[in-house]
Order: structure tokens, then sequence, then C-alpha cells
């Protein structure tokens, strides 16, 4: 139920508070909470000797502050009315609850939590465990590579064919196969990881380009299988 005071400016306010504190430590239990904060603030500078339950109350919710203000503060005036050094700042956030080991350990700002602070780690695993990308697929591809004429020599051939290398790209099994009029062309196998290599782009831009061009006329693919 929302506890109501009439205005603590004013004598009348203050008596109402002073009955209301009377065998109490806090306004909402046995520890401080917001709403001591909030009529902390409202009742704008210390208590006289007619208000025994307010001043304790007081003074003890400025021991409290204190701890969490640990700067030394020169005053402020406020429309003209000069604000005691111990005052609590106008705007407080929400004070987290005390504990009950420790009511004088005080959270004004309301850091996060150990369950909170829990939450948010899983919270950024699970993103940077989505947004990993799945293990790339594989494919298997046989390629014609074809000279110029019979008299390329094929070793070499072979050899500047191999001499490729990229990640991703794997070279495996070959053979030379006869075209006609003595002339053989390489056919060799290679292992690709799809994101990595681009077979088009491996036969325009590096198989059919100087220096392998001198001994490739042209690259064809045979067979393309994903594994």
């Amino acid at each position: 139920m929302t506890i109501t005071f009439s205005d603590l400016r004013t004598e009348t306010g203050l008596k109402s508070l002073d009955e209301f504190l009377s065998g109490k430590s806090y306004i909402s239990g046995d520890h401080l909470t917001k709403d001591d904060v909030v009529v902390y603030v409202a009742v704008r500078g210390t208590l006289g000797d007619q208000f025994p339950n307010s001043s304790k109350w007081y003074s003890r919710v400025s021991s409290h502050l204190a701890k969490s203000f640990p700067g030394k503060a020169v005053g402020v005036a406020v429309a003209g009315q000069a604000a005691p050094v111990e005052a609590a700042p106008k705007e407080v956030k929400e004070a987290a609850p005390a504990s009950d080991d420790d009511d004088d350990d005080l959270d004004l700002f309301g850091d996060e939590t150990p369950e909170e602070k829990k939450a948010a780690e899983e919270r950024e695993a699970s993103v940077k465990a989505s947004s990993k990308k799945k293990e790339s697929g594989k494919s298997s591809v046989l390629l014609d590579v074809k000279p110029w004429d019979d008299e390329t020599d094929m070793k070499k051939l072979e050899e500047a064919v191999r001499s490729i290398e990229m990640p991703g790209l794997l070279w495996g099994a070959s053979k030379l196969v006869p075209v006609g009029y003595g002339i053989k062309k390489l056919q060799i196998m290679m292992t690709i990881v799809d994101d990595l290599v681009s077979v088009d782009s491996l036969i325009e831009e590096q198989l059919t380009v100087e220096p392998i061009n001198e001994y490739v006329q042209s690259c064809d693919i045979v067979a393309f299988n994903k594994i």
C-alpha cells in the first residue's frame, strides 16, 4: 500500500512524518529503500529536536548516502535556498534493496546483479554462436587441360598446373588422355572448398594466363560433384 505524507516542507508534514517513524528505523521496513530516498529528498534539510524520530531517521539515511557519494561537496543553492552539504541530489535512481547480511552496503544506482550479468553473458554467447558461419561445403572437380600441340612438354604442363596454390584448393590424381594426332590432354582431379575457391576464376585468372598459358591452350570442367 502506498504511504502518503503531506507537504514535508511544512511543520504539519514533518510532524506526521515524525509520528509515522515512531518505533521505525526506515520508511518501508528494516532496510533502506527507495521510499527513504524519496522522503529524504522531500524533507530538504536537517530536522530539529522537536522531531526526534525523523531526526534519527534523517541522520541514518544521510550516513548511507555519504558512502555512496564519497567526494567532498561544497553546497549548492536551489531557488534562493541554500542546500545543506549532505543533501541528496534532486534525482536519485532507484536504490537496490540492502542485503540481510549488511544493510550498509547500499547500491543507489542499481548495478547489475550477478543474475543479470550472467543472463547478459549468456545472451552474448548465444549471439556469437548464431553468427558463426556454418562449415563450408566441398566439391570434387575433374578438369581437362589441353596443350597447344603435340610438342608441348606435358610434364612441365602438369607441374605448372599443380604450382597453383590457394586456400581451399587441393590437387588430386591425374592422367594423360590421348586426343588424336599424337596430342594428349591432362585430366586432373581437385577438391575445393566452395566458399573459398571459384572454379571459373581459377581457370580464367590462373590456368589460362601467363606464365601457365605457355603450356595450356584451354581448360574445361568435365565433372563437378558436391562432396
